[in-house]
């Protein structure tokens, strides 16, 4: 799927997290350290599920080619589930 189709599962992913905050009664120094994790985790998974595809057209012989590519970037992102540290 394009980056664009993942986009809806990262927003998913971050309104989950920020409901799952919304009701912790911790201390919120413990809530802001949870989201940070959870933030960075979710814009991981986000950037390495997307995927690369280039089509390049060369000129010259075997041993000397010059061309350019143009490609676009897809995603294979799934749902990530926010998991509170005990």
């Amino acid at each position: 799927m394009s980056l664009t189709d993942g986009k809806p599962i990262l927003i998913n992913d971050l309104l989950t997290m920020f409901s799952f905050e919304a009701q912790a009664n911790e201390k919120p120094e413990d809530s802001r350290q949870r989201l940070a994790e959870g933030l960075a985790n979710a814009f991981e998974k986000f950037e390495k599920s997307g995927k690369v595809s280039v089509t390049v057209a060369t000129t010259g012989t075997a041993t000397a080619q010059t061309g350019t590519g143009t490609g676009n970037i897809t995603s294979d992102a799934k749902r990530y589930t926010f998991r509170r540290k005990l």
